[in-house]
């Protein structure tokens, strides 16, 4: 089936996400902010703290999920929602964008997956200039030390 969830799952985990695919699963509180505004500070709540509820949503993977909560654990509340703030801006708008797009950079740093390492092995030419390396080293070395005596 092609608009199954598990093929759109396995999909989600590959691609970039769009933050309007991820609305439903995010809240969001404004508070007094500290960051610049003057006067606007004291009387706006400008800061913006995004709530994603990333358990409840269907598009992540339980591996999705599992790494979500290993690598961003500092970031979760205690009832296991990834917590975003932004107050750098002096409006309640663009705090909200600012927090939507770290939200979009988090979760692409945590869900990124390195490619595996595929062991090389040394080529015949390499083995041989390094083991020529190391005997003209040694032989450097043995000429520093003063002539053994015969006896």
């Amino acid at each position: 089936m092609p608009g199954n969830a598990a093929s759109a799952v396995g999909q989600m985990s590959r691609r970039q996400f769009d933050i309007s695919d991820l609305t439903p699963w995010i809240e969001f509180a404004f508070e007094r902010s500290a960051g610049p505004g003057g006067q606007n500070v004291n009387k706006v709540s400008t800061r913006a703290v995004l709530l994603f509820d990333f358990a409840a949503c269907p598009l992540l993977s339980s591996a999705d999920k599992a790494r979500i909560r290993q690598r961003l654990r500092n970031r979760l509340t205690r009832d296991g929602r990834l917590r975003v703030v932004s107050q750098g801006e002096r409006s309640q708008v663009r705090n909200r964008a600012a927090a939507e797009e770290r939200l979009l950079e988090l979760l692409a740093s945590a869900l990124y997956v390195a490619p595996r390492r595929r062991p090389t092995v040394p080529t015949a030419g390499s083995r041989e200039r390094r083991l020529r390396g190391k005997r003209l080293r040694s032989e450097t070395k043995q000429r520093r030390s003063p002539p053994a005596e015969d006896q």
